[in-house]
């Protein structure tokens, strides 16, 4: 069924490539496919489907039109937490640091009474713009004047008291296997 004019069709397929609908201008290059005299199995080997959806297709343009073609599912199952909960999640993250993944699995638990895989999970906070960190804190054991023990010692190493004369070779450290 002839629901657009050649050129009516032509201008839907570039609204939609403007508006970044690819699914919808593949269906729509098919139904073009069918304009231009090719057969059912033809136009769909044009565009990569199979016969059944070659049927469907056709089918939802009888009925609908471009409205029969346009894809209803977005893809993908809903997230288990809302937006406003990872939100909040983030929120309680970044204000009592640091956490653990544990800790963080355990109060998602708790809290929304949700379960995460552990890699999904640090991907989802990745693309929130966390990461897992390590602090370092000091050590208890090292001394208060540690920086100037090192650069005396270093010092000491390199012989920099005693350079009396410009011909001695420069020290090179280095680490070799």
């Amino acid at each position: 069924m002839r629901h657009l004019s050649e050129e009516e069709l032509e201008q839907a397929i570039e609204d939609a490539q403007s508006a970044d609908e690819t699914r919808l201008v593949r269906r729509l290059c098919f139904i073009k496919n069918l304009y231009q005299g090719d057969t059912r199995k033809q136009a769909g080997r044009r565009v990569g489907i199979s016969r059944s959806t070659t049927r469907r297709w056709a089918r939802a343009w009888n009925d609908d039109g471009v409205e029969g073609l346009r894809p209803r599912f977005g893809g993908g199952r809903p997230p288990k937490l809302t937006p406003t909960q990872f939100d909040e999640l983030c929120g309680i993250l970044e204000e009592d640091q640091p956490w653990t993944p544990q800790a963080i699995h355990a109060l998602i638990e708790d809290r929304y009474d949700v379960t995460y895989h552990p890699a999904h999970l640090s991907r989802k906070l990745r693309a929130a713009g966390m990461n897992y960190a390590k602090p370092r804190p000091m050590d208890p054991r090292s001394p208060a004047d540690a920086d100037e023990i090192l650069a005396e010692r270093l010092t000491e190493a390199l012989g920099e008291d005693d350079h009396d004369t410009e011909e001695d070779d420069p020290v090179v450290l280095g680490f070799f296997r």
